[in-house]
């Protein structure tokens, strides 16, 4: 049995589609969504396997249908009989659909619902054309994202510091502030910029032109490291998307290692399966998702430790099998526990890939602050040398660091690209 989606936002062919699809065999109509962030958060659940769309609906993008693929949802394309051939397999490019019906063949619809392959499926029924194929983009660069539970255990700033050393390892890297809640990586690396390079981003990725006009939303710290400034204020979140990080992480990879500085929250939005307004939330489980690596922060304190222990058991059901590393920080003698013992109340809760720990040293994290600057550029120390450790476990391989290279010897100028 298929279960189907469909999404078609008042157009006429919708009642006589959903009349075909539940008279065909095999194929039943799940829901009839009534727009673009309905279809997506029911998709999220996982029960369907096709979702049939209007082409022309408004806020399709090609983060929603990737959205749609993310969940294994293949998507099929109902087009208007009167646009023109080229204007429809123009759009259908542009948002990755190669499965088309026109509304003047809707007799072949369950056929497609029920053979299409997605990708491999260039067929495109009652038109003479067919839609062309992007070749899925292949590279060895990594996505690490950066997650912790709440009470604020240092996740930007662990996130900065290792986006900061894979940079001076001379790998391009694209730190990515995708905190819903607001972020503060700007503040930190004192990029002053009013606009938000994710807001910029989300934009883009809606009107389509994210893959062409990407670099334009980086903020460029260095000659290797690219920053996506995070949203201006808190209230902000409802104009993004929670495809849209994911189409920032994917076209970010393009350039170089990515870096997702994510939320702390992993719970469901309330009423958010309604579609009426975008998941607050499900940017963070979005950006988990999308990692080829995660690396879980902590504070050693006892109510840190506590923390960190059931956010690792609410992480298990959202990375996918991707390998995950906890970093331990603020660690400090006044605790009265080892690192052995920690790393025994940790792996207690849920096998990790390694552990690491980070210790406490207020005056570089102060010094770091007060200057804008990364914990790598105000100097030497244990806390300065630490996400090292982290990088060597996350890229193994990588270069080794030229000492005379470090971005604490030169001024460092923040500009938009």
């Amino acid at each position: 049995m298929i279960c189907v989606l469909m999404m078609a936002s008042g157009a006429g062919w919708e009642s006589d589609a959903f009349a075909r699809l539940n008279s065909a065999g095999g194929v039943v109509v799940l829901k009839r969504c009534v727009d673009v962030d309905d279809l997506l958060a029911t998709a999220s659940s996982g029960q369907a396997d096709v979702a049939v769309i209007g082409l022309e609906a408004p806020g399709l993008d090609p983060s929603a249908v990737s959205h749609l693929r993310r969940y294994a949802v293949r998507p099929v394309a109902v087009v208007a009989s009167a646009v023109d051939d080229l204007d429809v397999l123009s759009r259908a490019e542009r948002l990755g659909i190669t499965a088309l019906v026109s509304t003047g063949d809707l007799d072949s619809l369950a056929e497609v619902v029920s053979t299409v392959e997605d990708m491999a499926d260039t067929r495109v029924r009652g038109l003479d054309a067919e839609a062309p194929v992007e070749a899925a983009p292949t590279d060895e660069n990594k996505v690490i994202a950066i997650w912790g539970p709440g009470g604020a255990p240092g996740r930007t700033t662990v996130a900065v510091s290792v986006a900061a050393e894979i940079a001076r390892r001379d790998h391009k890297t694209v730190l990515v502030d995708a905190d819903p809640y607001g972020g503060g990586v700007a503040q930190q690396l004192g990029i002053l910029d009013e606009v938000s390079g994710l807001l910029s981003a989300a934009r883009l990725a809606g009107a389509g032109q994210l893959g062409d006009r990407f670099q334009s939303t980086l903020r460029l710290v260095s000659g290797r490291l690219g920053v996506v400034t995070g949203l201006p204020g808190a209230d902000r979140w409802i104009e993004v998307r929670a495809t849209h990080p994911e189409s920032v992480v994917d076209r970010a990879r393009d350039l170089g290692h990515v870096v997702p500085d994510t939320g702390f929250s992993l719970e469901d939005d309330p009423g958010g399966d309604f579609g009426a307004l975008p998941a607050r939330n499900a940017m963070t489980p979005a950006a988990l998702a999308a990692a080829d690596e995660v690396v879980v922060v902590g504070a050693a304190d006892p109510v840190g430790l506590s923390r960190l222990a059931r956010g690792l058991v609410d992480l298990r059901e959202i990375t996918g099998g991707a390998p995950v590393r906890v970093v331990v920080n603020r660690m400090r003698s006044t605790l009265g526990w080892s690192e052995r013992e920690i790393a025994g109340m940790v792996e207690g809760f849920s096998r990790v890939s390694g552990l690491h720990f980070l210790p406490e040293d207020r005056p570089a994290t102060d010094r770091a602050l007060v200057a804008g600057r990364s914990l790598l550029e105000v100097g030497d120390g244990q806390l300065v040398r630490a996400p090292a450790g982290v990088v060597d476990a996350v890229l193994p391989g990588s270069l080794a660091a030229d000492e005379s290279r470090r971005p604490g010897v030169r001024r460092r100028m923040v500009s938009r690209r």
